[in-house]
């Protein structure tokens, strides 16, 4: 019989990471979702799943440090983190202003340094651990109007690798998934022939579902998955082989 295991999971009232909570919860996880901004949102998950929701910037340090000492001490240690949280702010280089590079790189990549450094030495003291942070298929292949979220995904890549060999023998696994296209709130705001263009370029034919991100974490922070470390699970239905 396995302890209830607390995960946390960032930006994680909505889209992939929304899925990714029920999915732990459907484990017998004890799960709590970070969010940003919209309480709203928010308050409907929690309403909806019974899941806790917990509000801060996971590119603020001092706020992440303390907001995870807070789940630490009310609902137990934490076990699992998943880095889902993140921003994008596209745009060409030429017209790309610091504020729109720094910010990316400061929620998206910042924010796994801050909930590692949260977390990982108390998963290294207990012997176990399940790091997975959400990279993504264009910080694999790059983008054109975004090398700031292609930067910092590609970064969590490189971060995952290093931190993996840190925490192996402790029982700490870090992993990482890129995901493709999946079908979220993101991609639906894509125009209709632009999104009819990127499909056309999948090889099984359609978008990835939330869902089917959410089964790899599952996987990825399980008892069976403790040989996987270090590893990037490309989910892209085939658009990119790396």
């Amino acid at each position: 019989m396995t302890m209830t295991r607390v995960a946390v999971v960032t930006g994680g009232s909505r889209g992939i990471g929304s899925a990714i909570c029920k999915a732990l919860q459907a484990e017998g996880r004890t799960v709590i979702a970070n969010y940003a901004g919209n309480d709203a949102r928010a308050l409907a998950f929690a309403e909806e799943t019974g899941i806790k929701v917990h509000r801060w910037d996971v590119g603020d340090h001092e706020a992440t440090i303390e907001n995870c000492a807070r789940i630490a001490q009310d609902v137990g240690p934490i076990d699992i983190v998943v880095n889902n949280a993140g921003v994008t702010r596209d745009g060409v280089l030429h017209k790309m202003s610091f504020e729109d590079w720094n910010e990316v790189m400061r929620i998206n990549l910042g924010g796994c340094f801050n909930m590692a450094k949260a977390t990982f030495p108390g998963m290294r003291e207990r012997g176990w651990g399940r790091i997975v942070n959400i990279g993504s298929i264009n910080g694999q292949a790059g983008q054109y109007g975004q090398v700031n979220y292609a930067a910092a995904k590609s970064g969590i890549h490189g971060f995952t690798k290093a931190l993996a060999q840190e925490g192996a023998k402790f029982g700490v696994t870090v992993n990482a998934i890129a995901p493709g296209y999946i079908d979220t709130d993101m991609v639906a705001a894509v125009p209709a022939p632009v999104l009819e263009k990127i499909v056309a370029k999948i090889p099984v034919g359609r978008l990835g579902q939330a869902e089917e991100i959410a089964r790899g974490v599952v996987f990825l922070t399980s008892e069976a998955g403790g040989f996987v470390t270090g590893s990037t699970m490309s989910i892209n239905g085939g658009q990119h082989m790396y």
